[in-house]
């Protein structure tokens, strides 16, 4: 690991005000790259995600909350006075990006807008993420990952006609989302070089998962009709005697002939009927047949190997358990701890980047752990933080 010294966002101080997932997603990536993200939470509570598992054993520094917070410093403030809205005006003074994930008008009514925070620091950058955007007939709903699903037109996207509707069990919205709010807020740290000034960003997790659907899109917008390449002819996952296989039968010259080489079935390629994609199409549920029937005579070993041999593309099926203990998992470096001893393992930053390593400063905080040194930091008189203590502005 490297020193902080040559991380790239080494320097830039972020206030966030983000919860649960989209926001924090994207803190985090900024934290891990050096930014000193100083996490501002609700006396008491705290981020949303710290009680978002109930009876776990950790309470507020569950898991969940664990893996979206690590390397930044929490202060807890009651921000309904004005003696908490001038900690944070103050701290604004010396930050360069301001994050939330509220609803649209929150950071407004609040007295954080925009507007409001330039006027103190015009180099600030105002970092917003919302469920649908910041006007319209869904701004000042609540946005969450599975609603944005729905409404995104993702839920309804199936390989298969006869699948079940289903939500999909991974967060993808709200990390997409959060994504996109790095690379907005880096783009603006980019511009703030040229013009001195800051400006406002933000993405929606409903944005996001428009822009993630933008093959399908394009094609529904120029020719008027759904397109999947999950749901391609020689495309499939299949059953075996001990688990599955998944098959991605394209990018070659003629996909089915090496399928039913490797499933030691007759050449259907030959066959009339299946000669075309648009046949192939046409006769997907007699081909999937054919390849359940073969698949499930063996072992994901065996038709693994089988496949290869042909140059076909496939993989085992795994549980994200799985996944974790796979070997390609323990090369990459993927999970990773705080210290060597610690067992609080974590999956690191998919990004390499050398000498500008990802590295853990800082563990996942306790609430408000960091509030005084965050204080001192920016100049607060150790009387004034006393008196913020003893008035419960700073918990």
């Amino acid at each position: 690991m490297q020193s902080d010294a040559i991380q790239p966002l080494s320097g830039v101080r972020v206030i966030d005000f983000s919860q649960v997932m989209l926001g924090p997603s994207a803190t985090q990536v900024l934290a891990d790259y050096g930014a000193d993200v100083i996490k501002i939470e609700r006396p008491g509570a705290g981020d949303l995600s710290r009680g978002s598992i109930p009876g776990d054993p950790d309470g507020p520094n569950n898991p969940v909350f664990r893996s979206l917070n690590r390397n930044k410093r929490s202060i807890a403030l009651d921000l309904r006075g004005e003696d908490g809205r001038q900690v944070i005006y103050d701290l604004v003074r010396g930050a360069d990006v301001v994050v939330n994930n509220f609803r649209a008008g929150v950071m407004e009514r609040m007295g954080f807008g925009y507007a409001e925070l330039a006027e103190i620091n015009p180099r600030i950058i105002c970092a917003f993420g919302s469920g649908f955007g910041q006007a319209g007939p869904l701004a000042y709903k609540g946005g969450q990952d599975i609603l944005a699903q729905a409404l995104s037109g993702v839920m309804m996207r199936k390989c298969n006609d006869d699948e079940p509707l289903t939500i999909y069990a991974t967060s993808l919205c709200d990390y997409s989302a959060g994504m996109h709010l790095v690379q907005a807020i880096l783009l603006a740290l980019l511009q703030r070089e040229k013009t001195g000034r800051g400006q406002q960003v933000s993405v929606s997790l409903f944005e996001s998962m428009l822009a993630m659907q933008m093959q399908e899109a394009a094609m529904w917008l120029q020719r008027g009709r759904d397109f999947s390449w999950g749901a391609y002819p020689l495309t499939g996952a299949f059953k075996t005697t001990d688990g599955a296989v998944v098959l991605v039968g394209a990018f070659k010259a003629n996909p089915l002939q090496d399928i039913c080489a490797a499933l030691g079935l007759p050449d259907l390629s030959a066959d009339p009927r299946y000669a075309t994609f648009d046949g192939q199409m046409a006769h997907k549920a007699a081909l999937h047949a054919l390849f359940r029937e073969r698949f499930a005579s063996n072992t994901t070993e065996h038709w693994l190997a089988r496949l290869d041999e042909e140059d076909l593309l496939c993989a085992p099926v795994l549980k994200l358990s799985q996944a974790l203990a796979h070997e390609q998992t323990r090369v990459n470096g993927s999970v990773v701890s705080h210290r060597a001893e610690d067992p609080l393992a974590l999956i690191g930053s998919p990004l390499t980047m050398d000498p500008s390593a990802f590295q853990i400063r800082h563990a996942p905080p306790v609430l408000g752990a960091d509030g005084e040194a965050i204080l001192t930091e920016a100049g607060f008189s150790p009387d004034r933080i006393r008196r913020l203590r003893d008035t419960g502005v700073l918990a």
